[in-house]
């Protein structure tokens, strides 16, 4: 299928306003460049009852998050969220909109995680930090209005590989029991070795060389078959929870996605994938300009409600 004519004309105005890659850019640069990029004005930001920010003691020093709950009253199913970004840009901020459709739609609570970026801090310090997070709002429910035995976590992109991450390691671990995972174009292959790497290489916003930019910064020395680095490598995929993919069409980290939903599937675990044709990486921060966000946006706010309220 062809790119469809909603993601070319989001395409033409990033050429248009000569937006380069983030690869060409120093990690400052290109995180103040994400920062007015997926900024969301006002007038659109959807509603929600309560965001507060906050922060909690972890592995390396105090973590920021933001909570976002429909009734601050009730203790609800709670998503862990986050951010994408390559591990290098971004933050709870450029992901307060993706919050924000997702609580509006679900009655749940999002929880937003403003882990350690690389290459200030490499792996594992983002993971560390996100299971920390998990952990904190297990033992602490009520700081965030969570049911502690209603929990999931969720994430795009690098926050997709940093959900995965995490729920294998609360597995390992026997840690906090996870109710559900939603993992958005996720990466999980730091070795790159699939074919829609080089299939879709450049031209649809995320490209090849942004990808090895990323892990260039934030692998460090790490094999980058480590499982929490590389969740497609995990030894066993079993007894891992309820999880909802979904892949883009014209997306270099298109096929490690749909492999890592086949993988779970054969190990058992109740799995559904969804691969939105015409579109790229990164389509669900654009639902001003996409209507497959929104598709999106439904489809994922439908699984976290079966799987955890």
């Amino acid at each position: 299928m062809p790119i469809n004519d909603s993601t070319t004309a989001l395409l033409n105005a990033l050429s248009e306003q000569q937006v380069p890659s983030f690869s060409s850019m120093t990690p400052d640069d290109a995180r103040a460049l994400s920062n007015e990029v997926f900024k969301v004005s006002d007038d659109q930001r959807v509603p929600v009852a309560h965001v507060e920010d906050g922060t909690f003691e972890g592995p390396g020093g105090p973590v920021s998050y933001r909570w976002y709950s429909p009734d601050p009253e009730k203790r609800l199913p709670t998503m862990l969220h986050y951010h994408g970004g390559g591990w290098v840009i971004m933050n709870i901020g450029t992901h307060d909109d993706l919050c924000r459709q997702l609580v509006s739609r679900t009655g749940c609570n999002m929880v937003s995680i403003d882990y350690r970026l690389a290459p200030e801090t490499r792996f594992p310090g983002a993971i560390d930090d996100c299971y920390a997070a998990l952990c904190w709002v297990f033992e602490n429910p009520e700081q965030v209005g969570a049911n502690p035995n209603k929990l999931g976590v969720i994430g795009d992109s690098a926050g997709g590989n940093l959900a995965a991450a995490v729920a294998l390691r609360s597995r390992d671990e026997d840690g906090p029991k996870i109710g559900c995972q939603v993992l958005t174009y996720p990466a999980v292959d730091a070795a790159l070795t699939y074919p829609s790497i080089k299939e879709n290489a450049s031209g649809y916003l995320l490209e090849k060389a942004d990808m090895e930019y990323f892990y260039n910064h934030y692998v460090g020395d790490t094999d980058k078959k480590e499982p929490y680095l590389s969740p497609i490598y995990a030894s066993s995929f079993s007894d891992l929870p309820k999880t909802l993919v979904i892949t883009a069409e014209f997306d270099p980290l298109r096929d490690e996605g749909q492999d890592y939903a086949k993988k779970l599937q054969g190990a058992g675990v109740e799995t559904e994938h969804k691969m939105f044709e015409g579109t790229i990486h990164g389509f669900l921060l654009f639902p001003q300009l996409l209507p497959q966000a929104v598709e999106a946006f439904e489809l994922e706010a439908d699984f976290i409600r079966r799987s955890l309220c």
